[in-house]
């Protein structure tokens, strides 16, 4: 009863916020591609950086059952600012939480957890996508530390991130695939960041590759173990999908607010076309999956603060919940008709920013294949 009360309290919280700021700013944040710092800093300001991090590195000290309800809220009002609070609650922070060293958590975790510094996660590359095990960038041992060379792809907040934390292949032999993760800091020698992409949505965030040649760090640059790398980011993913389930989630139902305000707003024919039965058995499908799927993220965000095994419930979550935020912006946009067509109504916007859900943190099919795995486990 106390957990609810607390939960009802930070989804009102947020809600204010973000429908007061973030709301307001979202179609100038994607017409400009520009995030403005100063919302930048009001989200650092109420600790939504550091939701899931522990208090004596800066964060609030909560559980992903509260950050699912923060991020969902933020996204109902701009998915664009979901992007700046994911990597710090999710696949950076966590990551650095479970396997750095107390200096990397004072250097690294504290200052992402305040807002003070932005860290992001490269793993994916040109030719290992879907198949992260694919990996081409190479980390050599040399005196005091390891070149690495390579190529990381749709690395989100590549042009701007403070540092990223590389995964590199550090076996001789490259067909052994052992992977290890190291901390490469903005301004080193070699590291360039690509050209900001241009995207579909979530315009204020960039996207770039990052580009390594022939970059030195030393040994203390490593996260975790030596050749543990790859271990390490699989089990990152499990909260990462779960920040993606719950960043779906606030997208359908902005997608589903604006459909229950334009049809009751519209009339054609002499009456509204909300009141015609055709267009409420579409809110009604509308409505059911978006509390399907929040009930699902509910329940892997659970399981997870629990610390038992989430993945099966992290890609049920993950797959059903942005699904169901594409269907739900796609069958919102048919009902505002033409109007949905044209950027002066949030539709379009919103269902732009519903398809890259599917698609990041492994796309629905690889989901499919994980769930299935799962289930036909011996």
């Amino acid at each position: 009863m106390k957990k609810d009360y607390m939960n009802k309290l930070i989804r009102n919280s947020v809600r204010e916020f973000s429908q007061k700021y973030l709301r307001p700013a979202a179609s100038m944040i994607d017409e400009t591609k520009e995030y403005p710092d100063e919302l930048f800093k009001e989200m650092a300001k109420r600790n939504y950086m550091g939701v899931t991090l522990p208090k004596e590195y800066g964060g609030v000290g909560l559980g992903f059952e509260q950050f699912v309800i923060v991020i969902e809220e933020i996204a109902r009002a701009c998915g664009s600012s979901t992007m700046h609070i994911t990597s710090p609650n999710t696949l950076v922070g966590h990551t650095i939480k479970n396997f750095g060293t107390e200096e990397q958590k004072r250097k690294y975790l504290v200052p992402i957890a305040k807002g003070e510094k932005v860290g992001t996660f490269a793993m994916s590359e040109p030719n290992a996508g879907s198949d992260a095990s694919a990996l081409e960038t190479v980390a050599r041992k040399v005196d005091g530390g390891y070149v690495i060379n390579g190529r990381k792809t749709f690395i989100t907040s590549g042009p701007t991130a403070d540092f990223v934390v590389v995964f590199a292949i550090t076996s001789e032999d490259i067909n052994k695939r052992a992977v290890t993760a190291f901390f490469v800091e903005k301004g080193a020698e070699g590291l360039t960041a690509g050209k900001p992409e241009r995207k579909m949505g979530m315009n204020g965030s960039k996207t770039s590759d990052i580009i390594l040649e022939d970059v030195f760090v030393t040994e203390d640059a490593i996260l975790g173990e030596k050749d543990n790398g790859f271990a390490m980011a699989m089990r990152g993913l499990d909260c990462g999908r779960i920040g993606v389930a719950g960043q779906a989630v606030g997208i359908a139902q902005a997608a589903l607010d604006e459909a229950v305000k334009f049809t009751k707003g519209r009339r054609q024919f002499n009456r509204r076309i909300a009141d015609f039965q055709g267009v409420q058995f579409m809110l009604a499908d509308m409505q059911t999956r978006v509390q399907a799927a929040r009930l699902l993220v509910k329940e892997a965000a659970i399981k997870f603060d629990k610390d038992q095994s989430a993945t099966q419930e992290a890609s049920m979550a993950k797959y059903y919940a942005t699904e169901t935020a594409f269907k739900v912006a796609s069958d919102a946009l048919q009902l505002h008709g033409a109007y949905g067509y044209v950027k002066d109504y949030p539709i379009e916007r919103i269902f732009r920013e519903s398809r890259v859900t599917t698609i990041y943190e492994g796309t629905s099919q690889i989901q499919q294949i994980v769930i299935a795995r799962e289930l036909l486990k011996d």
